[in-house]
């Protein structure tokens, strides 16, 4: 890699990479999340930062926002599925930590979908473990 070149990954290059993660994902878990469109901003906006009570915008990743599995299977399901992945923290985290940026959004990913569906931790982990 020539360093001298090299430039952060764009929100268009986050965006592909989380699309070839969840490519990548189990077929069973992709199949909770449904259709789903990846919205790649630097920050969550002011309203998820109010919500979520967040000191610093740099505090979250990712954000699933959609319908349940209960309103899916009732035909409530109307509301995009979307997952939101916010490009500066998860940058930021990259600098920090010796995780692969693919690896940090496969996780982000996981998590997200993960938690919208009440998946337990050790499940979440298991789904991770694999290749």
């Amino acid at each position: 890699m020539d360093w001298m070149q090299a430039e952060a990954p764009s929100l268009e290059d986050v965006e592909e990479l989380s699309r070839v993660c969840f490519a990548e994902l189990p077929p069973e878990f992709r199949e909770l999340a449904g259709d789903i469109t990846f919205m790649v901003q630097d920050f969550p906006d002011d309203s998820v930062v109010g919500y979520m009570e967040l000191e610093t915008p740099f505090e979250i990743l990712g954000l699933f926002h959609g319908p349940d599995l209960a309103s899916q299977d009732q035909g409530h399901g109307a509301e995009p599925t979307m997952i939101f992945i916010y490009r500066r923290p998860i940058l930021d985290y990259w600098a920090e930590n010796a995780d692969s940026l693919g690896a940090i959004i496969r996780h982000v990913l996981i998590h997200e979908i993960g938690h919208h569906f009440g998946m337990s931790d050790e499940a979440m982990e298991a789904i991770e473990a694999r290749d």
